[in-house]
């Protein structure tokens, strides 16, 4: 059985705007109906918190995905299943929080149109892209 354990990290990753904390909150309640614990940790509100002190260069990138891989193996060490809502765009980056995290890493691609993502800008990232005021680091 795939839950068997109970301890597993499901990587939510995809473009910004795909729906990936829509998915994991989802995720989270039909699992705790179900009677497991789960816990969601989106990065969004982890960096406004406990990374807060990251900005958005390749190495800082690679710093908070470093700092969730190792909150969600801490949390799920304890019985959890912990979903991550991040975008996580290098393999590089998905590869060392599958190292920290080990055996019990899931990895799932919101695989959600471009289109679609645009007509959700929150964040106001496709349109600074498109407008060219927002370079994105260099992966």
């Amino acid at each position: 059985m795939l839950l068997s354990g109970h301890n597993y990290v499901v990587w939510l990753t995809g473009l910004s705007g795909a729906g990936k904390t829509t998915v994991a909150v989802a995720l989270r309640a039909a699992l705790t109906r179900t009677g497991y614990h789960a816990m969601l940790l989106d990065g969004d509100d982890i960096r406004a918190g406990l990374n807060a002190d990251l900005g958005f260069s390749a190495a800082e990138r690679h710093e908070n995905l470093r700092r969730i891989a190792h909150i969600a193996r801490l949390i799920s060490g304890n019985g959890f299943i912990v979903i991550v809502a991040t975008i996580s765009p290098r393999c590089a980056d998905r590869e060392l929080a599958r190292a920290i995290v080990g055996s019990s890493f899931r990895e799932v691609y919101v695989d959600t149109p471009l289109e679609v993502c645009e007509r959700r800008d929150i964040k106001g990232l496709y349109r600074k892209a498109r407008s060219g005021a927002y370079r994105p680091s260099p992966a």
